[in-house]
């Protein structure tokens, strides 16, 4: 049983392990950001090296008990990488500020008032961890306008296409993967 600082793995949970089990490659350096209890971390072991990252002491110390190599830090600081698979089930419902819960929960929910607040901090940052011809598995949310991350990625030099889905009562989960964009590189 999960403490209750930790996101329970659901079907946004089980969505990216599906999309990260048929894009691993045996020899890529995998690191998933907010890994909150490691389930996806976990579910790729043995098939490549994997590193995860949380913000949240609790997550961390549930990764470390299902086996997961978990470093506490926030996004991927102090991390160098570089890595050629980077996961990431972002803090993607929208919420406003007297919405919040304030406790480490929270991390793995809270996406500010677009859902997009650390979306928008992890793909200005990616480029730095990742490899040149690495790959990026981020999961969003219709709430969260998959067309608009999109478009962050864009603004920072990546193709980014929807490779899975799936309808969850009022929302649809999206799996993003983005790559950067090679023929605009120069």
């Amino acid at each position: 049983m999960l403490p209750d600082q930790v996101y329970s793995p659901a079907e946004d949970s089980f969505l990216l392990l599906r999309a990260a089990l048929a894009e691993v490659r045996p020899t890529d350096r995998v690191l998933e950001v907010g890994t909150g209890s490691g389930y996806v971390a976990a579910g790729l072991s043995g098939r490549a090296a994997v590193v995860a990252t949380d913000i949240n002491p609790h997550a961390v110390a549930c990764a470390r008990a299902r086996g997961v190599a978990a470093v506490r830090t926030d996004l991927f600081s102090g991390l160098c990488g570089p890595f050629d698979l980077i996961l990431f089930n972002p803090p993607y419902l929208p919420t406003l500020p007297e919405e919040r819960i304030d406790d480490w929960l929270e991390y793995a929910l809270d996406g500010g008032p677009t859902g997009r607040v650390v979306i928008e901090r992890f793909v200005a940052e990616i480029g730095r961890v990742l490899s040149p011809f690495g790959r990026v598995l981020l999961l969003v949310s219709s709430l969260t306008d998959p067309g608009a991350v999109r478009e962050l990625f864009a603004r920072q030099g990546f193709v980014a296409f929807i490779v899975d889905e799936e309808r969850v009562e009022d929302e649809t989960l999206y799996v993003i993967r983005a790559m950067r964009d090679l023929c605009r590189a120069g």
